[in-house]
C-alpha cells in the first residue's frame, strides 16, 4: 500500500520555459545549416527576385552568384579593382548593381557578366545601392556623406544630396511602390526621408539614436524599419514618420534586416550571433536562430525556402526549409526507412511466445513531507507544510498543487477550519497575489469560495486585520471581473474588425509592375573602357 502512493504532481503548474506556437513549429522546419566558406567578411547577400534558387554573395573583390540547390557558383563578377560592397538585384533579376571601395557604382548584366554602366561621382567607398520601384533609376549611399540618384539609361546623376548627413551613409531603402521616395541612414544616427518631386528633397529627419546599419520598407510602403546599435525601430510613414515601436532583443549591434513570409515576418541579425524573427502585426519575437559567429548580412528566399546568413569570419550558413520530398533530405528519408526496417525485422525474428514481460523498474522520487501527510490523511499538516513564507514566495505552484489535491478530496474546508487568524490572513494574501495568473486562477477561485464557506459556518467576531484581508480578497475578485469584461469587449471589437476585413476581401499583394519590352542594354563607353589592373 505504501509503494502505490504517487508523489504530488506539481509540474503542471510550473511556468513553461518556451510555449510552442505555430511560428516555432514553422521555423523549426529549417534544416541543419549547409556551410560555404569565403576568405573574408560577407558584406551583403541578396536573392534573385525571378529565380529564387540563385543568390548573390558580396565578399572582398568578388561578387558571386550561387545556386541554392547545387551550392556552386553560377556567375563570378570579378571586375573590381578594390573591395566590392552591397550587390543587389533589380526587381526583374536581369541587372545587378554593386558599389566598391573606389567610389564607383557598377551595373552588371547577370547573364553575360558584362559591365553595362559605370557610375562615377562618389569620392569615398559606396556601401549600398538600390533600384527605385520603376527600375529606371539607381540610388547609391557612400562614405563621402552623400546620397546620389542615377539614371540607368544615360549613366548620368539625377540628384545629389551632399549635406544631409554628417557621417558615413551605409544604409538605405527604396519605397516599394513610389519610385520618387526613399530613406537613408547614416553613422550620425540620423534618418532622412527623400521625395525627389519636392523642392526640398529631405522631407523628414529622424533620430535613430545610434549609427544606422540597415533599413527596409514593409511591402505596403506605409511603414519602414531601421536598425542600429542594439535597437530596431519601426516608423509610420503615413502619420508623419511617428515612432511606432522599438525592439531591443539584441544585446550587441544589429547589422541587417530582412522580410520573410511574404512580409508578415521581420528578421534581424546581429553581432550577438542571433537572428530574431518578429511578427509584424505585434512586433513580438516569435523565434530566435543561433549561429556560430557574428551575423553581418542575411537574405531570405521567396516563400521562406531558405534563410542565408553571412558571418564576420567568411562563413555563409544556408538553412533550407525542410520538405521531405526534396532531394536535399534524401539522407533523412533513407535513415527513417532503415530504422523502420530494422524494427520490423527485430519484431519478426522474436517468434518465441512468452507469458509476460517484466519491465525495468524505474525508481521514482522520494515522498516529500506534504506527500507523507497526504498519504496519512493529515490534511492540516500537509497544508501547513507548504504555507510557510519561503514556499509561498518561491514555489507558488507547490502551494496550488496541494490546494488542488485537497479540493479534489473535498478536504480543504476541513483543513482551514479552526485556524488562527494569522493563517487565514496568510492564505487570503496568497490568493490575492496569484489570482491573476491564468495557470492558478481556477483552483484559487475555488479556494476563495471555500474560505467564504468556512467563515460562514463560524459565526464569531473577526479582528480588524482579518476584515482588511477579506476586503483585499473582495477587491481582487472585482478587479478580475472588470478585467475579464474589458477583455471580452476587446475581443468583440477585434472579431468585428476581422469580419469586416474578410468581407471586403482586402488582401495585401506585392506591388506589380507593368513591364514594357525594352531593347537590350549595351555597355556604355565608360564601362567598355574600364580595366581591372592586376598587381
Amino acid at each position: 500500500m505504501q509503494n502505490s502512493f504517487l508523489p504530488l504532481n506539481t509540474r503542471r503548474f510550473q511556468q513553461r520555459s518556451q510555449v510552442e506556437t505555430p511560428d516555432t513549429v514553422y521555423w523549426d522546419r529549417l534544416a541543419e545549416p549547409e556551410i560555404l566558406k569565403e576568405h573574408n567578411t560577407i558584406d551583403y547577400l541578396d536573392f534573385s527576385p525571378t529565380d529564387p534558387d540563385n543568390f548573390v554573395v558580396t565578399c572582398s573583390v568578388r561578387v558571386q552568384i550561387y545556386n541554392l540547390v547545387t551550392m556552386l557558383v553560377v556567375n563570378n563578377l570579378s571586375r573590381f579593382q578594390k573591395t566590392a560592397y552591397g550587390a543587389t538585384f533589380r526587381q526583374d533579376g536581369r541587372l545587378l548593381a554593386a558599389g566598391d571601395e573606389e567610389g564607383h557604382v557598377k551595373l552588371f548584366d547577370t547573364t553575360s557578366r558584362n559591365i553595362l554602366r559605370l557610375f562615377k561621382g562618389h569620392t569615398a567607398p559606396v556601401h549600398r545601392t538600390f533600384f527605385t520601384a520603376d527600375k529606371l533609376q539607381l540610388a547609391s549611399f557612400g562614405d563621402d556623406k552623400s546620397v546620389r540618384l542615377w539614371d540607368v539609361a544615360n549613366e548620368k546623376v539625377v540628384q545629389t544630396y551632399e549635406d544631409t548627413h554628417t557621417d558615413y551613409v551605409r544604409a538605405g531603402a527604396m519605397h516599394p511602390q513610389a519610385g520618387h521616395m526613399f530613406v537613408s541612414g547614416g553613422y550620425d544616427g540620423k534618418i532622412n526621408l527623400y521625395d525627389t518631386r519636392a523642392e526640398t528633397a529631405v522631407q523628414r529627419t529622424l533620430d535613430h539614436g545610434a549609427p544606422v546599419e540597415s533599413m527596409l520598407f514593409l511591402p505596403n510602403g506605409s511603414i519602414f524599419v531601421s536598425a542600429g546599435g542594439s535597437q530596431v525601430r519601426v516608423w509610420d510613414l503615413i502619420s508623419g514618420c511617428r515612432l511606432l515601436t522599438m525592439m531591443s532583443q539584441h544585446h550587441k549591434t544589429v547589422t541587417c534586416l530582412r522580410l520573410g513570409s511574404d512580409g508578415r515576418r521581420l528578421l534581424s541579425g546581429g553581432l550577438d550571433r542571433h537572428v530574431k524573427i518578429y511578427d509584424v502585426s505585434t512586433y513580438k519575437t516569435v523565434k530566435t536562430l543561433t549561429y556560430p559567429n557574428a551575423v553581418v548580412s542575411m537574405a531570405v528566399a521567396n516563400g521562406d525556402q531558405a534563410v542565408v546568413a553571412g558571418m564576420v569570419d567568411g562563413l555563409v550558413s544556408i538553412r533550407r526549409m525542410m520538405v521531405d520530398s526534396k532531394p536535399s533530405h534524401l539522407k533523412k528519408i533513407r535513415a527513417d526507412s532503415a530504422r523502420k526496417y530494422f524494427r520490423s525485422k527485430k519484431r519478426t525474428n522474436n517468434t518465441q511466445e512468452v507469458d509476460h514481460t517484466i519491465k525495468d523498474r524505474v525508481k521514482g522520487p522520494g515522498l516529500k513531507y506534504y506527500d507523507v501527510h497526504l498519504r496519512m490523511f493529515n490534511h492540516k499538516k500537509a497544508l501547513d507544510d507548504v504555507m510557510n513564507a519561503q514556499k509561498m514566495g518561491n514555489q507558488p505552484e507547490l502551494v496550488v498543487a496541494v490546494i488542488t489535491d485537497l479540493l479534489h478530496r473535498g478536504s480543504l474546508g476541513k483543513a482551514l477550519t479552526g485556524r488562527q487568524e494569522a493563517v487565514y490572513v496568510r492564505f487570503i494574501d496568497f490568493i490575492c497575489n496569484h489570482l491573476g495568473e491564468s495557470r492558478f486562477m481556477r483552483p484559487l477561485m475555488m479556494a476563495a469560495r471555500t474560505v467564504m464557506d468556512v467563515f460562514e459556518q463560524q459565526l464569531v467576531a473577526y479582528s480588524q486585520k482579518l476584515m482588511k484581508a477579506l476586503q483585499r480578497l473582495s477587491l481582487a475578485m472585482q478587479e478580475e471581473v472588470r478585467l475579464t469584461a474589458e477583455l471580452m469587449r476587446m475581443k468583440g471589437a477585434v472579431d468585428m474588425l476581422i469580419g469586416i476585413s474578410m468581407d471586403n476581401s482586402e488582401v495585401v499583394h506585392k506591388p506589380t509592375y507593368v513591364e514594357a519590352k525594352t531593347p537590350m542594354m549595351h555597355p556604355s563607353e565608360a564601362a567598355q573602357n574600364y580595366v581591372v589592373l592586376v598587381e
